[in-house]
């Protein structure tokens, strides 16, 4: 019902969710000739995770923010935040979809609620284990096995600038904006 609701201009739909990134990359599959090994050499330091949590509109736009470490409530906080002042001064109803994660249940977020409704933005929780309902968990996925696929990064900035290249590489082959937001940290 929400997908029709969007596809017929009813509300916004957005999709949410947080993936990480480490400096030591995954070997891609590949074939090579007989006799010879894929060697992907690793640096000495194995670095901090690089979290990523983004808001996918498919078609139209991905909303994202980078963390060193992990996602937590107040990197959440702010995503919705942001979402919830524009639903208002847009004047429509924005749903987004998302995962039964901690940080998206916890008691400070449960305060917000009314809040963010009262404004338009509404959350719909996905069932649990039901990662392939959310099509943003392809975007992650194809980020790491086509954009980053097979590269070592030196330090956790060129990690990061790696990934905005890789999310700015999704957008223009899936023809939809990015627009990155800046945590202070």
């Amino acid at each position: 019902m929400l997908e029709l609701s969007a596809a017929c201009g009813e509300i916004d739909l957005k999709y949410l969710d947080e993936s990480g990134f480490c400096m030591w990359s995954e070997p891609s599959y590949t074939y090579y000739f007989k006799g010879e090994q894929k060697r992907l050499e690793q640096t000495k330091r194995r670095g901090r995770r690089l979290s990523i949590i983004g808001l996918l509109q498919p078609l139209i736009s991905f909303v994202y923010g980078l963390i060193i470490g992990g996602a937590d409530r107040k990197s959440y906080i702010k995503m919705m935040e942001k979402e919830a002042q524009e639903a208002q001064e847009m004047g429509r109803t924005r749903v987004i979809v998302q995962d039964n994660g901690l940080v998206h249940r916890c008691k400070e977020v449960q305060q917000l609620w009314k809040k963010w409704e009262s404004q338009g933005l509404y959350i719909f929780f996905l069932p649990k284990y039901c990662s392939e309902m959310n099509p943003i968990e392809l975007e992650w996925q194809h980020i790491k096995k086509d954009e980053l696929s097979g590269q070592v990064f030196d330090d956790e900035l060129d990690l990061a600038y790696a990934v905005i290249n890789g999310v700015q590489a999704r957008g223009e082959k899936n023809n939809h904006s990015t627009r990155r937001v800046k945590f202070n940290c």
